[in-house]
């Protein structure tokens, strides 16, 4: 009999890690971390890590992948099975971690000989999107393009001949991004189970909606002649938030944070993940002279100063969404001088992180107008309705929310007749 046990991300947003498997196969989905305090790390059996066949990782962002190392700590000798691009980005958000750690006066529950101790193998040169190739006899995979970050995969495996499907981080909603529609029941494919992206619950806003609400946010400080900061991550919607603002804003100047550029220009070098036109796209605004670029202190400094100097509305990109690190920090602490200035929280937000508190303080004690709305990369209710319709699947777990928002929109799909469907929590098990 095989299992699916729920190590984390179920009822939660944070920590994403699934074991599959039974007493002689095994392998891992994703195996991430909640950013909370000195940080939640997934509910790891070291027996089970040790044995396991193969791990999968859907793409970088910390939630999904930062936790990896502890599997070579607890005795894991195999290999991550991803894509070249995710492998290549991880450095970046190990860092940013241990930074973060050592911030809140925590230490990593692992050291340098095991992040060293990580072997990769690429998925994409295995086999192209759509296509099966075989790992070992008893294990098969399939893996497409998921939309969500430059790198980043739903797959499908099948263990001694029972089928999964996990989406990882889903959206077909990205500008830049394209996504293979994982259409699996007009395939004539029926899964054994599916673990899916339910990040944003009973959420029906289509990204139209969104970027109205984002657009109307950002009129509110440019034309009080404010300086508007989005904190975003290094790579994933801070790209097209770039080409957006560029566009809705064409004589509003704009400051990037260099790292947000060097992601940019990693797309351009990987044409085969975006849309049609997206490269050429891209390569018009690395070309062009619109952003200002942000390579140290000094130039964040000078431009600061001569942006509230001039009473000039401005737009300025800093790399860190939840506003962790001193640098975003500094932002605020300039911005909070004026009430025309305004920062805007485009993604999750974790408890405790210093955007999450600064979003619960009201505007005069603020001292500038800070504001949450969400630029959609994940899915929402329509969206999970239309995947959830796309699969013919024994069980569908909805993950990547809290378990009383996954609760609410189970209930929803329940009342328009779906089935089948669960909402669970980590430490839950789950008969294949």
């Amino acid at each position: 009999m095989m299992h699916v046990e729920v190590w984390g991300g179920a009822g939660e947003h944070g920590r994403s890690c699934y074991w599959i498997g039974n007493t002689r196969s095994s392998v891992m989905l994703d195996c991430g971390v909640k950013r909370e305090g000195i940080g939640e790390y997934p509910l790891l059996d070291a027996s089970k890590v040790a044995a396991l066949d193969a791990v999968f990782l859907s793409h970088a962002h910390e939630d999904h992948s930062i936790a990896i190392p502890l599997l070579y700590k607890l005795g894991y000798t195999g290999v991550v099975w991803t894509t070249r691009i995710t492998a290549g980005q991880l450095p970046g958000y190990y860092t940013s971690w241990r930074n973060y750690v050592g911030q809140q006066g925590g230490a990593l529950p692992y050291d340098e000989t095991h992040l060293a101790s990580v072997k990769y193998a690429f998925i994409e040169e295995a086999a192209p999107a759509q296509h099966w190739f075989a790992i070992s006899p008893t294990l098969r995979l399939c893996w497409g393009r998921s939309g969500h970050m430059l790198g980043s995969i739903w797959i499908l495996i099948e263990l001694e001949g029972k089928r999964l499907f996990y989406s990882g981080d889903y959206s077909e909603d990205s500008i830049l991004l394209e996504t293979d529609s994982p259409r699996l029941i007009d395939q004539g494919i029926t899964l054994d189970g599916a673990i899916l992206d339910a990040a944003y619950s009973t959420d029906t806003d289509e990204q139209e909606t969104k970027l109205e609400h984002l657009f109307k946010e950002a009129d509110s400080v440019l034309n009080a002649n404010g300086l508007l900061l989005l904190p975003v991550p290094v790579c994933g919607r801070g790209q097209e938030l770039l080409l957006l603002m560029e566009q809705q804003y064409p004589e509003t100047p704009i400051r990037v944070e260099h790292e947000l550029i060097e992601s940019m220009k990693l797309m351009l070098q990987h044409p085969s993940w975006l849309k049609g036109g997206m490269a050429a796209r891209l390569a018009e605004a690395l070309s062009s002279s619109r952003y200002a670029i942000i390579l140290t202190d000094d130039d964040r400094e000078r431009l600061l100063q001569e942006d509230i100097a001039g009473s000039r509305a401005a737009i300025w990109f800093t790399t860190d969404g939840m506003m962790q690190s001193s640098k975003a920090q500094r932002y605020y602490d300039v911005l909070r001088h004026n009430p025309n200035n305004g920062i805007l929280i485009t993604g999750h937000v974790a408890k405790g992180t210093f955007a999450w508190r600064l979003l619960a303080l009201p505007d005069a004690e603020s001292g500038c107008r800070i504001r949450a709305t969400r630029y959609k990369i994940h899915q929402g209710l329509p969206d999970v309705r239309r995947m959830v319709r796309s699969m013919r699947s024994n069980f569908k777990l909805l993950v990547h929310a809290p378990k009383r928002d996954t609760d609410a929109l189970l209930q929803q799909l329940e009342k328009e007749g779906e089935q089948d469907l669960l909402s669970l929590q980590p430490g839950t098990r789950i008969v294949l």
